[in-house]
């Protein structure tokens, strides 16, 4: 058993530059893919980007704004013309808004998490579907919440994008599910250590939920399993 299963292998992951989604593409990297690093923040690409250097794997960086439909497609066709397919998607980039009762949440906040969370995810999987067919084994793998499946009292926002985001996955799986080489996961990672839980539980002790990374050793463990498509899942280890 090779210690570099994806080795050959293209990933993508959003929202790459910081909790989750950079410690997934540190992970995927260590595994062999070559990762396609995306968010918004360059500065801070390229310090996952170093990580990644540094423990021997290889990156690609390329910051951009994800709810810019216009930047998805360029970054689309930069891999197309570049490699040529996509076998692992990790749409992992999202907005929390401020949590309030629904009579106030603030249109402007709601809007920019249903652009974020909700039709961003919609570009992206339009953008990239054609270079995840030309893979002969592609994986596309999404980061929920807890809330969008037991909505909780002023969390409506951020609750019912995520619940659309799931809906959106959800019909997507079941309509690729024949046609071709490519399955798709919805994975909850429960309470991890980022930034957005801190800014929801400013009280809470970091040190009593888990770091981003044992939701990234579970993401490619699962990218390594043969799930079958639409496949839930809850991450719910502790620190």
């Amino acid at each position: 058993m090779t210690d570099k299963p994806f080795s050959g292998q293209i990933a993508l992951v959003t929202g790459a530059s910081r909790g989750i989604g950079a410690a997934t593409a540190i992970a995927l990297a260590g595994a062999g893919a070559h990762v396609v690093l995306t968010a918004r923040t360059a500065k801070a690409l390229e310090g996952v980007e170093e990580q990644i250097h540094e423990a021997g794997g290889t990156a690609t960086i390329a910051p951009a704004d994800v709810t810019e439909s216009d930047a998805v497609s360029r970054l689309a066709a930069a891999i197309a013309e570049r490699w040529g397919k996509l076998d692992i998607l990790v749409i992992n980039a999202a907005v929390l808004p401020e949590l309030t009762s629904v009579p106030d949440i603030d249109q402007k906040a709601f809007g920019k998490a249903l652009t974020t969370n909700v039709l961003a995810t919609q570009a992206i999987i339009g953008a990239f579907d054609p270079l995840l067919r030309k893979s002969e084994d592609a994986r596309v793998v999404g980061l929920t919440s807890t809330v969008a499946q037991s909505p909780r009292a002023f969390w409506g926002a951020y609750a019912s994008t995520k619940a659309a985001f799931e809906v959106l996955l959800d019909c997507y799986a079941q309509e690729t599910a024949k046609v071709a080489k490519l399955r798709v996961a919805i994975v909850n990672p429960g309470a991890t250590r980022t930034t957005m839980r801190a800014r929801a539980y400013p009280g809470e002790d970091p040190a009593t939920v888990k770091p981003p990374e044992v939701v990234a050793e579970r993401l490619v463990a699962l990218l390594g399993e043969q799930f079958a498509s639409g496949y839930r899942e809850s991450v719910n280890h502790t620190a």
